[in-house]
């Protein structure tokens, strides 16, 4: 375990870090009521610090009616009292100090939920109120205001528009909700929505939190006219150009504003965007020096398992993240995306939510196999690495959740096409032979149900077990840490034969990942220091990655 870290130690820290994403309804239940808690995490420090992870992020723990599983926020200066109290989450950034692991916490500042006091006010004034001008009400189209203000659609399906009801119980004006209808838009043209998150930002980083990750960064400023979003018949990087709500240029201010906020603290305390962009060179600038340090890499989580695709994103990533001289982020899955040793046992191993379907089949021994080629990939490349909980275990899909306890949003608006999120958000299994599987207190049901068969994959039992995934992560996490060339650093591919990629990192370090379909020779006079899977007569299998030194 690492020394009591101090905050301003390491200001370089998250230029190669590696965060572990932490789902606080699924990670551990310490109080017996089926959800995951802060105290649970706080009694799985040990855990991930054994892991050799650098810090942690959360995504919201705060007050919330979990429409959208908590990032519908009603109150972003407490804990959800289901997950604890605020102490809880100031005793959980302490603790995981003193083991040298940061805290990450979520803001989301493209909605927040009904029941948030600005939007009970706003409901409550009425129409052409001040109140309501913190978000984006206005009246609908026809005859009688019966059509929404515009053709926006929800990202979770159906328009992003819902109706008010008047106190006389007339229909009223529509409110934008570009996610679920119990998540309003706020309308960052007003000054007081701007102040009230960086009072948020100055809240948290007052009690020690090492970083924000921003979710939906690139959509929170909006075209003040609203106008309908352009034909998608005129090409998507048209649409792009003209969107009225998708890295509107203001964006930039906004953010500047939040990076000066967190350079006012000592150490480095970072801005991690969520930010989906096709565009590179647009995408780069929420990274420039007085920006984002960070932006999550969502080319690369959905890439396929393909040679040609990986090495493609591989340097479309770092030709983005040079000129302004931001570590590139790597990441397999999240709380959002089907979970890696599904997703590569499939005939398609990208990902795409509109693809997203019931019944899809998966290998999952092969989804496996290349799901531990993969973390040896991501962890040998330069920049930083998050982790989602369960990734470490190999957890797969839980593909088979009966429909009445599917909760997502995502599920429930798709008129039952779309099987949404869930299944990677199972709870974890820590140990034990039988659900709960350690996550809660024997004879506890979890909020969402756990697979009959996951005994083989609890933490303990993979502890014990030196080929597991878990050892896997932890002997490559170890060694991330001994050399020096990992990390933030120097990259340069190797020749390889056709399937092969082959990179070095240091003079004495290089990595080599075989997709092709037979063995791969290894390059001459290197020596093995970790392997994905068992090699065939010294050369390396398909669908096997290996740590080389020489």
């Amino acid at each position: 375990m690492a020394d009591t870290l101090q905050p301003e130690a390491d200001e370089n820290w998250w230029r190669g870090a590696v965060i572990y994403q932490v789902y606080p309804r699924s990670f551990a239940d310490s109080n017996g009521d089926g959800t995951g808690d802060l105290a649970g995490v706080r009694s799985r420090l040990p855990y991930l610090a054994e892991l050799g992870v650098n810090a942690l992020w959360f995504c919201p723990w705060y007050p919330s009616p979990m429409a959208d599983g908590g990032y519908d926020v009603a109150d972003y200066r407490d804990v959800e009292p289901v997950f604890g109290t605020l102490a809880e989450a100031e005793k959980l950034i302490s603790e995981a100090l003193a083991l040298g692991i940061r805290t990450i916490i979520d803001i989301v500042p493209n909605h927040i939920s009904a029941a948030h006091p600005w939007f009970r006010e706003a409901l409550a004034a009425g129409p052409g109120s001040p109140a309501r001008e913190r978000f984006w009400f206005r009246p609908g189209r026809g005859e009688h205001g019966e059509l929404p203000p515009n053709n926006w659609p929800s990202q979770f399906g159906g328009p992003a528009w819902t109706r008010t009801t008047d106190p006389d119980g007339t229909p009223g004006d529509w409110f934008l909700n570009l996610f679920d209808s119990e998540q309003p838009d706020l309308n960052w043209n007003h000054p007081e929505v701007r102040a009230e998150h960086e009072d948020i930002l100055r809240f948290w980083f007052d009690r020690g939190a090492g970083g924000v990750r921003i979710d939906s960064a690139a959509m929170v400023s909006k075209d003040p006219e609203l106008p309908d979003l352009p034909d998608p018949s005129a090409g998507a990087d048209a649409v792009l150009a003209a969107h009225p709500y998708v890295d509107r240029d203001e964006l930039h201010d906004i953010y500047r504003g939040w990076r000066r906020i967190a350079d006012s603290y000592p150490g480095a305390r970072i801005l991690v965007g969520e930010v989906w962009l096709p565009d590179a060179e647009r995408f780069a600038r929420y990274l420039r020096p007085d920006e984002m340090h960070t932006a999550f890499n969502f080319d690369f989580l959905a890439c396929p398992w393909e040679p040609a695709r990986l090495r493609t994103s591989i340097d479309t990533t770092l030709a983005a993240h040079a000129p302004v001289s931001a570590p590139a982020t790597w990441v397999l899955c999240n709380h959002d995306v089907t979970r890696t040793v599904t997703r590569y046992g499939r005939a398609d191993t990208g990902f795409d939510f509109a693809t997203k379907a019931f019944g899809i089949s998966t290998d999952l021994e092969l989804g496996t196999r290349r799901a531990r080629a993969a973390a040896l990939l991501t962890l040998a490349l330069p920049g930083s690495v998050y982790l989602y909980q369960g990734e470490e275990l190999g957890l797969p899909e839980v593909e088979d959740i009966p429909l009445d306890k599917l909760q997502d949003p995502m599920y429930l608006r798709s008129s039952d096409t779309n099987p949404g999120r869930d299944g990677c958000r199972v709870p974890l299994p820590w140990g034990g032979s039988a659900s709960p599987f350690g996550f809660s207190p024997a004879g506890v049901e979890p909020w969402l149900p756990q697979p009959a068969d996951w005994a083989s994959r609890t933490a303990d039992a993979q502890s014990a077990d030196p080929a597991s995934m878990l050892s896997l992560y932890r002997a490559a996490l170890g060694l991330r840490r001994a050399e020096a060339g990992l990390g933030d650093g120097s990259f340069a591919w190797l020749e390889s034969a056709p399937g092969v990629l082959a990179f070095r990192r240091s003079p004495e370090f290089v990595c080599v990942l075989n997709l092709a379909d037979s063995p791969a020779e290894l390059p001459a006079g290197t020596e093995v220091l970790l392997a994905s899977g068992p090699l065939t007569e010294g050369r390396l299998p398909a669908d096997t990655a290996v740590w080389l030194r020489g």
